[in-house]
């Protein structure tokens, strides 16, 4: 079975259907299009932890991101000063916001939102 998202509310489904034995574990595992070896895993997690994700896993990755209310922040910052660099907008969050993220998450946030270098010339220009 090729890999997909479960989302968390379905693997608990799941477990709780099995451990009430409302279902069997094939049908389960068939509505559910969760395999076996996934069910075993996300039921071992949630007899030892009470949760279904490991506590490894939620150690991935940034510590925060930005949120909509952030980057419509770095937004405003740039349309007044569209010559920021990197450094001095990740300042600016740190004591204005108070979020520490690494220079690369403002990056691609900027970039999601559209902002290249070709925009902020426009607005230098403008």
């Amino acid at each position: 079975m090729p890999y997909h998202f479960i989302p968390r509310a379905v693997k608990i489904s799941a477990i709780k259907l099995h451990e009430r034995e409302l279902l069997d574990l094939d049908t389960i595992l068939d509505v559910m299009e969760m395999s076996c070896s996934t069910f075993f895993h996300v039921q071992n997690l949630w007899r030892k932890t009470g949760n279904i994700i490991s506590p490894k896993a939620s150690l991935r990755g940034c510590l925060q991101t930005l949120n909509y209310d952030d980057v419509q922040y770095l937004l405003v910052l740039i349309e007044q000063n569209p010559n920021y660099f990197l450094d001095e907008l990740l300042y600016l969050l740190t004591t204005n916001r108070f979020i520490s993220v690494h220079y690369t998450a403002v990056h691609h946030a900027l970039e999601r939102a559209g902002v290249s270098r070709k925009r902020l010339k426009k607005i230098t220009y403008e």
